[in-house]
């Protein structure tokens, strides 16, 4: 079983446990998950099946998309729901439907962000939520995200709910509490939806009950998602010499884009039409391919 599922993820479930129910629910003996849930969160989780997980690198994407409640007033140790109450200040006059869109306007563009302890990165080899559960605080790094858009959809004091576009590494909870802060009240994610990960923005997702009952008809191929990349084509020879790592000369057919340049990762494809992994232009005249990724597939 090799390709692409993306999984309408439930609320109350980690990403690592509904990748789990998939990747047995397809019977496929390698699964992994691009873009981690918290276990509050719902909404699109891509997860790459056999040898699709070997493009995970390539399809982590840059772009990603929430729809979000947050409430004002009431501060977290995880910045959601999930965790206990650290501090409560009241929500004050000041604190109008045009104040929280301003706040939310200075929230937009390139920022920095302060990674929370609940989550997954590492610090010096060690997870952050790992250090969080034993009641350890680390120092972390703010590091540059971009919002492209912070809208906020509608205003129901305490709550607030908003629609986000933003790169990877953008943690909403950290948005809620920085919200929070410029409004001098605090904040924390009552709810959390991702509406699409990019470059699936336009593709639909199933509830693993769905993905239960029809299987692999919902599969998205091992391509899906690499349309960035440019695309080359081996004749058999060079097949046989790119999937023992040799590099190989491409040809170009109808529909193929050979428009890449020096070391420009691409899209690799058989006379078969049917991908045979993902290499780095080395040549442009002629186009001379090194395999980054050979899929290993049954004939």
């Amino acid at each position: 079983m090799h390709g692409i599922m993306l999984v309408d993820k439930p609320s109350g479930r980690s990403s690592n446990a509904v990748l789990q129910r998939v990747r047995r629910a397809l019977d496929a003996q390698k699964a992994g998950h691009a873009g981690t849930l918290d276990p509050l969160a719902t909404g699109m989780l891509p997860v790459l099946l056999g040898e699709a997980t070997k493009f995970a690198s390539y399809l982590i994407a840059s772009h990603k998309a929430y729809e979000a409640t947050f409430f004002l007033g009431v501060e977290t140790d995880s910045l959601d729901a999930d965790g206990d109450v650290t501090r409560e200040r009241p929500v004050g006059d000041r604190v109008t439907t045009e104040a929280i869109r301003r706040a939310a306007d200075a929230l937009t563009g390139e920022i920095e962000q302060v990674p929370p302890m609940v989550s997954a990165i590492k610090v010096n080899g060690e997870r952050l939520y790992k250090a969080a559960r034993e009641g350890r605080e680390i120092e972390r790094k703010a590091r540059t995200v971009t919002v492209q858009s912070f809208e906020v959809l509608s205003v129901d004091l305490p709550e607030v709910r908003v629609r986000v576009q933003c790169s990877k590494g953008t943690y909403i909870r950290v948005l809620a509490q920085d919200l929070g802060e410029t409004l001098g009240c605090g904040a924390h994610v009552t709810a959390l939806r991702r509406l699409w990960v990019s470059p699936f923005e336009t593709h639909p997702m199933h509830l693993p009950d769905t993905i239960e009952a029809q299987g692999e008809a919902l599969l998205l191929p091992l391509d899906a998602g690499l349309e960035h990349l440019a695309r080359v084509r081996l004749d058999a020879a060079a097949v046989t010499a790119f999937g023992h790592g040799q590099a190989a000369a491409a040809t170009t057919a109808e529909g193929d884009n050979p428009t890449a340049q020096d070391e420009d990762p691409v899209r690799v494809y058989g006379p078969g039409d049917q991908i045979i992994g993902l290499g780095r232009v080395t040549r442009c005249e002629p186009l001379l391919i090194h395999p980054l990724k050979v899929l290993q597939l049954n004939p």
